[in-house]
């Protein structure tokens, strides 16, 4: 799906929290509002998020990253976005904190106007004030669409859920005695919960650098360089 869009259109009216519209709808209109920063459609519903907290978002969402960006540095064919629009199905359009997809036989590709189409493997949310989307409408429609992985930091719970597709639905990944999970589509990439939680992200990257030196990680780095 390709929207060419211009100058402003008086007729279409503008998003609102709670519409009702189908992907392209919802597109059309978010395309053509430059001043909104974030809009999501989530099974048909139209959300758009206040503004962003730094210790309850900000500094969350950027831990995350600075994590993912390091897996990604080092492995080639690896993707990953802050903030992208995913263009799911026909009523989910979300933009998701971060993403992490597989460039070449992944599940996801970039369409000619630069946005992702179908689901990318990895999902991750920071749900400091959207919990409620983050854990059950958006959960059903990524699950629905075959996600893989879904990780959610319930920052005000001070706890992570990650989440696994297993025969077509989730559960959780289980956390080791050494309260590290470990994903299931990208080897190598482990997560120190506690480290994680109480900010210390040097130990994070360590412990994510010690999952990156398993055979494993090492044998899936080669075999997306094929």
């Amino acid at each position: 799906m390709t929207l060419n869009l211009t100058k402003s259109d008086p007729s279409i009216p503008p998003l609102e929290n709670g519409d009702h519209l189908t992907s392209f709808e919802f597109e059309h209109r978010y395309q053509l509002m430059s001043n909104v920063k974030k809009a999501e459609l989530i099974e048909g519903l139209v959300y758009m998020p206040a503004t962003l907290r730094f210790r309850q978002h900000g500094q969350p969402h950027a831990h995350m990253i600075g994590w993912l960006a390091q897996y990604e540095a080092v492995t080639l064919g690896v993707e990953l976005a802050d903030n992208a629009t995913v263009r799911l199905d026909n009523k989910n359009v979300p933009q998701p904190d971060a993403l992490l997809r597989i460039d070449k036989g992944g599940n996801s590709v970039i369409s000619e106007d630069d946005y992702v189409e179908g689901a990318p493997e990895l999902i991750v949310e920071i749900a400091a004030s959207t919990v409620s989307i983050d854990l059950h409408d958006k959960l059903k429609a990524y699950e629905r669409n075959q996600v893989k992985e879904y990780l959610v930091w319930r920052v005000y719970d001070n706890e992570i859920d990650w989440f696994a597709l297993k025969e077509g639905q989730y559960t959780k990944l289980k956390i080791d005695k050494n309260e590290i999970i470990k994903s299931d589509v990208y080897p190598g990439l482990w997560l120190d919960v506690e480290a994680l939680l109480t900010g210390n992200l040097l130990k994070v990257l360590e412990i994510l650098q010690e999952g990156m030196k398993t055979r494993e990680y090492q044998n899936f780095r080669q075999n997306l360089l094929k």
